[in-house]
């Protein structure tokens, strides 16, 4: 099965956010949130807790692009966008429940991740569809054959 060229572009996109943002964190942690007014200062065990997430997440976001091109882990990709946005996106929203309303930039941040995890979630949905219709039609094509 082909890879559809607005799958291509979805994962394309969602993991040079995965890509940049991770890479932001793992990089240059103290610049990166103090743009979202968060002041890590020089504590080295924060900021060993920041980086880890961000090496996490450059890979993830290097494994969702991979699969806009190969097509072997493409289903694979559109989960891992699936679960990294959702649960990044449903942590925040944990968050706010227990301990308050961030800045606007933090609660942005959370609607951007709820956004692309649901938008991945229905590419995953989707994809599978395509997916069983095409080894429906394979059964088919080889029962009619085989009379």
């Amino acid at each position: 099965m082909k890879i559809s060229l607005s799958t291509r572009v979805f994962l394309i996109v969602s993991g040079l956010i995965g890509i940049a943002i991770g890479g932001a964190l793992l990089f240059t942690p103290v610049e990166f949130q103090a743009s979202s007014g968060i002041s890590l200062a020089d504590d080295v065990n924060l900021l060993s807790e920041i980086r880890a997430p961000g090496g996490a997440l450059l890979a993830a976001g290097i494994i969702i692009v991979s699969g806009a091109f190969v097509q072997k882990i493409t289903q694979t990709s559109i989960l891992l966008s699936c679960l990294f946005y959702l649960s990044y996106g449903a942590s925040r929203l944990v968050g706010v429940m227990v301990d308050g309303v961030p800045n606007n930039t933090v609660i942005a941040a959370m609607a951007c991740e709820i956004i692309i995890g649901l938008i991945s979630l229905f590419a995953l949905l989707s994809f599978q569809r395509k997916q069983n219709r095409a080894r429906e039609l394979l059964t088919f094509n080889m029962k009619r054959k085989e009379q």
